[in-house]
């Protein structure tokens, strides 16, 4: 399908006490043809612009919807304060883009798919324990474990920056209270130095995505919360088709957890990646292997 046959519109949709800027990507269909929809949201600290756009057209290409939004506080949304990342704000945002697909003409309400990379794995997983009716979730190198993350992370970046990001956070929470602004910290680094990821793969597979005018900052504190966060506690709720794609030399999160939340899930799929890193899924090969699994994958719980 060529870039002709389907139309990107910019809109936007209500959460918390802001709002939401997405893109609405609509098929070249009949006026009165509905379609299913996959949502879509991008992983720690990252905007819509940031590489989901290739995974939205070749969604949008298969005949589907596709909603693109950025979480309050970061890229095109609105809210204060900015580069602000907590968990249930994000949840938040998932909860109000879903139920805005669902809303949308020519959307299947039955027919809605939510799909999630990284840290918004994590999320869409968590939406689908709790969520009747969607049609599928999709939940590429997906968080399920905090706690596996945060020893992760104390093995590539050390005792020293894991102390560090703790302390961080805590000054960041008692700054909040107070009603000042957040502390904010590097989403990404180079390896060795200090930032929420920087593991040896993580600068320059996250240079490889990131959109002009992308802010490398994001606000301390959840770090507070990572070790808790903990997604693969709830697959046994989980009634929706899911499709999991970990990949087996991730350096950011575990790929364990997406196995063994497969196991526990009643209708899920495993994809395992074996020579494939974190931000392999984006670009090139792996970007073509994951996406060919994800519209198969579509086609058979979709039809």
């Amino acid at each position: 399908m060529t870039a002709a046959a389907f139309k990107r519109e910019d809109v936007s949709f209500a959460s918390g006490d802001s709002y939401c800027q997405a893109w609405l990507y609509v098929p070249q269909v009949g006026p009165d043809e509905i379609t299913p929809c996959v949502v879509m949201a991008h992983g720690l600290g990252g905007t819509r612009a940031a590489g989901l756009e290739p995974f939205a057209e070749r969604f949008v290409a298969q005949g589907y919807r596709v909603l693109v939004f950025d979480y309050r506080f970061f890229g095109g949304s609105g809210g204060e304060p900015r580069q602000l990342l907590t968990v249930t704000h994000q949840l938040t945002d998932w909860r109000a883009a879903l139920g805005y697909a669902r809303g949308l003409p020519g959307v299947d309400a039955t027919g809605v798919v939510l799909w999630g990379t990284s840290f918004s794995g994590g999320h869409v997983t968590t939406l689908a324990a709790e969520q009747p009716g969607l049609a599928a979730v999709i939940a590429m190198n997906p968080m399920l474990d905090g706690l596996a993350s945060t020893r992760m992370y104390l093995g590539y970046a050390g005792l020293l920056h894991l102390l560090r990001l703790g302390g961080s956070g805590l000054v960041d929470q008692l700054r909040a209270m107070v009603g000042r602004s957040p502390l904010l910290i590097p989403v990404v680094a180079k390896h060795g130095e200090f930032a929420a990821l920087s593991s040896a793969e993580a600068w320059d597979g996250y240079q490889a995505i990131a959109a002009p005018g992308w802010r490398n900052q994001m606000s301390a504190r959840f770090a507070l919360t990572l070790a808790l966060y903990h997604p693969l506690g709830k697959a046994h709720k989980i009634r929706c088709p899911i499709l999991l794609q970990p990949c087996m030399r991730d350096s950011v999160v575990s790929p364990l957890a997406a196995e063994r939340l497969a196991e526990r899930a009643a209708h899920a799929e495993l994809c395992r990646y074996p020579q494939m890193g974190h931000f392999s899924v984006y670009v090139g090969e792996g970007f073509e292997q994951v996406i060919r699994d994800q519209l198969c994958f579509l086609a058979r719980v979709l039809g």
